[in-house]
């Protein structure tokens, strides 16, 4: 062998070796670590592993809600984590907006079978496949359309003050898949159905959550939109390798900008996850369209809202870091959690 060819095998390995001693090692000493003997111990725990605060509500049946906090919400300040401080949900929206467009579906406001292009006009000739993406893909995420937040030029750092100029990065691109094709996760479809929602209800479809989804269920500490909230209340995020607190990044598009409490979050999964909430029609409906669950990320904020059947409890995660390899060490933490809980 060439002694170029050995330089560079030696290179190559040489990465390797340093991808797994460095980068996942606080992952994989999480995995082995000995399991705690309860919840609070647990998610004190990860603070070891680069995380800033940490926020885990469960509501378990036949025992009380519990909510755990540790770590800073502030950590400039040295302020403790507050368990019922706001946090951005980000994702999590998702499941409000899928429920809001399920009530108005079986309210015959909307039809499933509706072609992209019939419901936002100005979406033909700009998305592909207008014409064959119905409002059903949008909501499964089977449409094919680009993710908006994928694309090289959004403004991470100088965020969007309204939806259409997200929406115009995908404008023309090509479609990822034929309609209906695959599942491929796209925050632009939601931020079309927030559009679609918005059209049919002829007033915002934020207002129509508050009024059918919100008020309904007693979530007073859940909010569509930064603007709307006290940030004193925000719990701060972090950024893995950037110092500064960026809880006033203001994502305002649909399906990722909704604020709110761990407790308000389970309160309303309990309730989706029950079918307590909607009526049959609308509970067979849901179900049909969407998952019962979901996750949040944005920077500075990490979150995971489950329902776990064999506990009969709904577990909610916040971490307000994100960066490296926190969303590793988000999802260690809940599976460590369940397991705590089993144990």
């Amino acid at each position: 062998m060439s002694p170029k060819k050995i330089i560079g095998l030696s290179l190559i390995l040489l990465s390797m070796i340093g991808t797994y001693l460095f980068a996942p090692w606080l992952l994989i000493k999480l995995w082995l670590s000995p399991l705690p003997d309860s919840p609070q111990a647990q998610i004190e725990d990860i603070l070891d592993y680069k995380v800033d605060g940490v926020i885990l509500y469960i509501d378990q049946a036949g025992k009380a809600p519990e909510a755990y906090a540790a770590g800073w919400n502030n950590r400039a300040n040295e302020v403790a984590v507050n368990p019922q401080s706001l946090f951005k949900v980000a994702s999590i929206s998702k499941l409000f907006i899928a429920t809001a467009a399920t009530k108005l579906i079986q309210a015959k406001k909307l039809d499933l079978d509706a072609p992209l292009s019939s419901l936002l006009p100005f979406t033909k000739g700009h998305i592909a496949n207008a014409d064959a993406i119905t409002l059903k893909m949008l909501i499964q995420h089977r449409s094919g359309v680009p993710n908006y937040t994928d694309q090289d030029n959004y403004p991470w750092t100088d965020l969007f003050t309204e939806n259409l100029p997200a929406l115009e990065l995908v404008y023309d691109l090509p479609a990822d898949f034929e309609p209906d094709e695959k599942y491929q996760y796209s925050n632009t479809n939601y931020l079309l159905l927030g559009a679609i929602l918005d059209s049919t209800l002829g007033y915002s479809h934020h207002q129509y959550i508050k009024e059918e989804i919100l008020d309904p269920l007693g979530l007073k500490h859940t909010y569509s939109l930064l603007d709307e909230v006290n940030q004193d209340s925000l719990m701060s995020g972090y950024h893995i390798g950037y110092e500064p607190d960026i809880k006033g990044n203001n994502y305002i598009h649909p399906g990722g900008s909704m604020i709110s409490t761990a407790r308000d979050i389970a309160v309303f999964l309990r309730a989706l996850n029950e079918g307590s909430f909607l009526n049959p029609e609308e509970q067979a409906l849901y179900e049909s369209l969407y998952r019962l669950e979901h996750t949040g990320l944005l920077p500075g904020y990490s979150s995971i809202a489950r329902y776990d059947a064999d506990l009969d409890a709904v577990i909610v995660l916040f971490i307000n870091t994100s960066g490296g390899i926190s969303w590793s060490i988000t999802e260690a933490t809940y599976r460590r959690v369940v397991k705590v809980l089993k144990h």
